[in-house]
C-alpha cells in the first residue's frame, strides 16, 4: 500500500486507477431511481394516449368494425400499465445497495420489462386496427 500526504488517505497499489481526480463510484442505487421514474413517465404517456384511443372508440360506437377487439386490447393494455406503474413503485421505494432485496429487486425489474414488452404487442395490434376518432364534420 502506499500511503499519501493526505492524512487517513490509502491509495492501494494494485489500483493505479483510484486516486484522487477519480470520478465517485456510481450510485446504483440512484442509477436504478432514476432509470424507473423515466419508465413511469414514458408509462404515464402511453396510458393517456390509450385512454384517448378509448375514448376514441366509445365516440364511434359499435358500428365500428373492431369494436370488440379493440376495447378489449385496450383494457388489457391499460390494466398492464397499471401493474407495471405499481411495480415501479416498489422498485423506485428499496434500497438496491441491501443485499436481501437484490435478488426480488431483480426478479421485479425482469416482470416489469416482460409487461412493457407485452404491453409494446398489445399497442401494435391496436395501432393495427386503426383507431380513428370520428369527424365532427359529418
Amino acid at each position: 500500500m502506499i500511503h499519501s500526504s493526505n492524512r487517513g488517505s490509502v491509495i492501494e497499489a494494485s489500483r493505479p486507477d483510484v486516486g484522487p481526480s477519480s470520478p465517485a463510484p456510481l450510485n446504483m442505487n440512484h442509477y436504478a431511481n432514476k432509470k424507473s421514474a423515466a419508465e413511469s413517465m414514458l408509462d404515464v404517456a402511453l396510458l393517456m394516449a390509450n385512454a384517448s384511443q378509448l375514448k376514441a372508440v366509445l365516440e364511434q360506437g359499435t358500428h365500428f368494425n373492431f369494436y370488440t377487439p379493440i376495447i378489449t386490447l385496450i383494457s388489457i393494455s391499460l390494466c398492464l400499465q397499471v401493474a407495471v406503474g405499481v411495480l415501479l413503485i416498489f422498485i423506485a421505494r428499496w434500497n438496491l445497495n441491501d443485499e436481501q432485496k437484490q435478488q426480488r429487486l431483480n426478479m421485479m425489474e425482469n416482470l416489469a420489462t416482460s409487461l412493457v414488452f407485452i404491453i409494446v404487442v398489445v399497442n401494435v395490434f391496436i395501432t393495427a386496427f386503426g383507431v380513428h376518432r370520428p369527424n365532427r364534420g359529418d
